[in-house]
């Protein structure tokens, strides 16, 4: 009898979840407010290698149909781990399925194709694949120490601006592509690789580009210690999602990728963003809200909780928006820092994308080398791809002025910033009393240029305890 339930015992230690072990209470003491907390996806101990399917390894084979073949292979045992082992790995699109985790080995690297033909869903698609995806699944997950490389160079069109010399002809050398605007702007087109355009001008071609990592109407989600690097667009995006969680992870981008965003949280409930480092082209940690998705498992951003995490450069650390359609309920930002980050605490929305923000705390934040604004709120954004008309006027329709964002219930404390353009900033919307009721105490900021550039008609902050300090140049 013992040695049967031994038996037993071992089986169902054989049948365990990869994940079932993490626990994140710990992440959950003293907070501010009550947020729901997330659990790990189960995922199934069955393995398998993308060698035993035909992976190749070498960089040059094309791997798209072994991560199928190793997926379905999976499937069929009810799910588990797909394990990339060291090599440089060549791929079109990855599609995951319920149950299974995405699993790289240190010395592993995933690396999109160029062949952008190879991520076309269909041509009437607004945008093509993501470089790994899934949709409607529960309990995925991509974990281990490997990188995921999105080969971005091949996708996003490049300011002149903000490239050296020897940059700029790196580009049209390497890929070829061509000059628009009288040179101020670069699109990846006529590849000198030899693969195809999927659309008929530069312009239409950049405006299909996808995110690295997206994963849509999914539940327990799992991203864990891995590098993220180099995406077309957005490099990891959860969107619609309900208990997700994001450990450990690295992203990467060149500062000046178009579109570069790290790791955005759109219309997520239940997430946690922990020990990750950021250094991007756009928005570091953000959370976004869209439209309204009645079968999805979320909307809005709800019960979210990042700590213990590092941005250095990004368009800001943490970002509110600029779509906040669904609303902002029990955030909680704390133990982080920002170094080099363009702005630091940035709330930005406009019409046609706002939304109301409750129970918002941001706690225990450090910046320094802050370009524009250590904390800022903004209520004109507007988004402008490349190559627009940035003197354009925006005009609204009826329909998008009733949509305004309300930025309210949001509580900032202990904050030490050295170095920044303007301390604090904040504007709101004329008639509309939509930026108020926000705290800001205990907190020192060191200034260049700007100590608070605070509409005293539009914006109400409550300022207790807080130091703004001349910073010598």
């Amino acid at each position: 009898m013992n040695r049967l339930l031994s038996t037993l015992a071992a089986l169902v230690l054989m049948t365990s979840a990869h994940a079932q072990t993490r626990d994140y209470s710990k992440y959950y003491q003293n907070l501010p407010t009550k947020v729901a907390q997330v659990s790990a996806p189960v995922i199934p101990a069955n393995e398998v290698s993308l060698t035993e399917v035909g992976g190749v390894g070498d960089g040059q084979t094309l791997n798209t149909e072994a991560f199928e073949n190793g997926i379905k292979k999976l499937q069929k045992q009810g799910g588990g781990r797909l394990t990339v082992p060291q090599g440089i790995w060549l791929t079109g699109p990855i599609q995951l399925k319920d149950n299974i985790e995405l699993h790289l080995e240190k010395n592993a690297i995933i690396l999109l194709s160029p062949d952008k033909s190879l991520f076309v869903n269909d041509k009437s698609a607004s945008r093509v694949f993501a470089g790994i995806r899934a949709s409607k699944r529960k309990n995925i997950a991509i974990t281990g120490e490997g990188i995921i490389d999105g080969n971005g160079d091949h996708w996003r069109p490049v300011k002149r601006q903000k490239v050296s010399d020897v940059e700029w002809n790196k580009y049209k050398k390497v890929i070829g592509g061509v000059e628009k605007d009288g040179g101020k702007l670069w699109y990846p087109w006529n590849d000198l690789g030899g693969y195809p355009n999927i659309a008929d001008t530069p312009e239409k071609q950049e405006s299909l580009r996808n995110d690295l990592v997206r994963f849509e109407s999914c539940e327990n989600v799992l991203i864990e210690g891995v590098t993220i690097q180099n995406a077309p667009k957005f490099h990891l995006h959860p969107c619609y999602s309900k208990n997700v969680i994001v450990d450990g992870v690295t992203v990467r981008c060149p500062w000046n990728a178009q579109n570069g965003d790290a790791i955005d949280f759109s219309d997520v409930n239940i997430g946690l963003i922990v020990n990750s480092t950021v250094d991007a082209g756009d928005d570091g940690l953000c959370m976004k809200s869209g439209g309204n998705k009645p079968e999805a498992p979320a909307n809005g951003c709800e019960d979210i909780l990042i700590q213990d995490n590092t941005v250095f450069h990004a368009h800001g650390g943490f970002v509110l928006g600029s779509e906040t359609v669904q609303g902002m309920r029990r955030i909680v930002v704390r133990n982080c820092r920002f170094s080099g980050t363009d702005t630091g605490l940035r709330f930005k929305s406009g019409l046609g994308r706002g939304g109301k923000t409750a129970q918002l705390f941001v706690s225990d934040i450090v910046m320094n080398d802050i370009k524009d604004e250590a904390i800022v709120f903004q209520c004109d954004y507007i988004d402008r791809p490349a190559g627009s008309d940035l003197n354009a006027v925006p005009t609204f329709t009826d329909a998008q002025k009733k949509v305004a964002p309300y930025f309210q219930d949001i509580h900032i404390n202990r904050v030490v910033c050295y170095g920044a353009g303007t301390a604090i900033k904040a504007a709101g919307i004329l008639g509309l009393d939509n930026v108020r009721d926000i705290d800001i105490q205990n907190s020192t900021f060191m200034y260049y240029d700007n100590d608070q550039q605070i509409d005293p008609k539009t914006a109400k902050l409550n300022l207790t305890n807080v130091r703004l300090l001349p910073n010598k140049k």
